[in-house]
């Protein structure tokens, strides 16, 4: 029951309840973001794809991803998340479903395309649950938190899903998700609000401005001028895209193919590596809130990922336990990503908070998008004419020229993180009211 008299911010089991509705409908969209991976013997030979292609249609889900997340951002300054949390949950259980039924590779990449769609909807709108409901001095705490629990969704993608779908058939399996998104869905119509005081509760934040379109077209313009938005747009291309695009789909063939391990094995290394970037990003989240700093736990662990890479691009064939390790090393140093939703928030002023996510998560995506298809195209670049069971097989060499790709990509988004200004994890003010400013 709402408090009598004046109004007390939520209590937390009310803001957690809300937050995990928005919570386990994005981990319903990173479990299936992750499955061409995991399927992608049965996806090449159901749809007759090779690498390039296989790429392709993962990749589609990252198209739609991105092209969301500026209208959504904007639409969550404008209306609130809970509209967006419903259409976008509704969207990927359709997408889901679709994509189960698909009967040729046009209809799956379309169905790929709502599943995106869906998905890009509501990360943004689950961090905009978050900043509204708890109180702004854990926001990079929750942002960690969020990113974690929709990984968990990605690590059930991995054997739990591989055991279904030789269960019941992979097009059964993924039916299933679908229907328990649109379930989601109606959950959410029924419980989340925009904000605590549509519940009785106090805000913990003031109620964004209505913008016109003219405005809108404005901020979106405006937030560009902040030199923190475009550095933090182009980072986690390479920090987070190397991750997502290994785990998603080329890390499994690499496993299976160069390091002789069975499918279930190297699903339960992916699930593992989703583990520690899980584990990661609350981590880092943590220390950042602690520390007051964005910048330094952000780079920390950039570097992780970049030491990672390097040895799977330079020495592939290291000794397992190795690799192994430094497979996780990066991974978890990956996790420190999510600061970057709280830091492009406040690097700009709140009235452009929600379209600064939006952007920002564009960015996130930028990466995989453009290096899972590019991937495809440099393994069947070195294609040596190897095939089985109508699945190519790629050399060492052709993995160490894809991974030496994201290498590279991680080394740009060190340079710029380099150039991002720190802003102490507090909200945007003025120069001239606060010591240290962002331009």
């Amino acid at each position: 029951m709402p408090p009598q008299g004046s109004p007390a911010p939520p209590p937390l089991r009310s803001a957690l309840f809300l937050w995990g509705i928005a919570a386990m409908a994005y981990m319903v969209g990173f479990f299936l973001r992750v499955t061409p991976g995991v399927l992608n013997v049965d996806l090449m030979r159901d749809f007759g794809l090779d690498a390039a292609g296989l790429g392709n249609l993962a990749s589609f889900y990252f198209y739609f991803y991105a092209a969301s997340q500026i209208p959504t951002g904007i639409a969550n300054d404008r209306w609130g998340p809970k509209a967006l949390i419903v259409f976008g949950t509704a969207c990927t259980g359709v997408g889901a479903v679709l994509f189960a039924l698909a009967p040729d590779i046009d209809i799956a990449l379309l169905a790929r395309g709502l599943i995106g769609l869906g998905h890009g909807v509501a990360w943004v709108s689950l961090l905009e649950i978050s900043a509204r409901w708890f109180a702004p001095r854990v926001f990079g705490t929750m942002s960690g938190l969020s990113l974690s629990t929709g990984t968990l969704g990605a690590v059930l993608a991995q054997a739990p899903l591989l055991w279904a779908s030789h269960a019941v058939g992979w097009r059964w399996a993924l039916a299933a998700v679908g229907l328990a998104s649109l379930l989601l869905s109606l959950m959410a119509a029924r419980w989340i609000r925009n904000s605590p005081h549509e519940a009785g509760w106090r805000d913990w934040l003031p109620p964004p401005p209505t913008r016109v379109s003219g405005q809108v077209a404005r901020g979106l313009r405006e937030v560009w001028r902040w030199r923190n938005t475009w550095l933090l747009f182009i980072v986690p291309g390479g920090v987070c895209g190397s991750i997502l695009t290994f785990t998603t789909l080329w890390g499994m063939p690499f496993l299976v193919q160069q390091r002789g391990l069975g499918t279930e094995q190297a699903s339960w290394l992916i699930a593992a590596m989703l583990v520690a970037f899980s584990g990661g990003s609350v981590v880092w989240g943590r220390l950042s809130d602690r520390w007051r700093r964005r910048k330094l736990p952000y780079l920390l662990g950039s570097l992780l990922c970049l030491a990672g890479f390097a040895l799977l691009t330079l020495w592939p064939l290291a000794p397992w336990p190795l690799l192994y390790g430094m497979l996780l090393v990066a991974a978890a140093g990956s996790g420190a990503m999510a600061l970057g939703f709280a830091w492009a928030k406040e690097s700009v002023p709140g009235h452009l908070a929600g379209t600064a996510t939006g952007v920002h998560n564009t960015g996130v995506m930028v990466g995989a998008l453009i290096q899972l298809p590019l991937l495809g195209w440099v393994l069947d670049r070195f294609w040596s004419g190897q095939a089985g069971a109508g699945v190519r097989h790629y050399s060492l060499q052709a993995f160490q020229w894809a991974w030496g790709v994201l290498l590279l990509w991680i080394a740009v988004s060190l340079l710029c993180l380099l150039l991002a200004g720190e802003t102490h994890a507090r909200p945007w003010a003025p120069p001239s009211a606060r010591r240290s400013g962002v331009t």
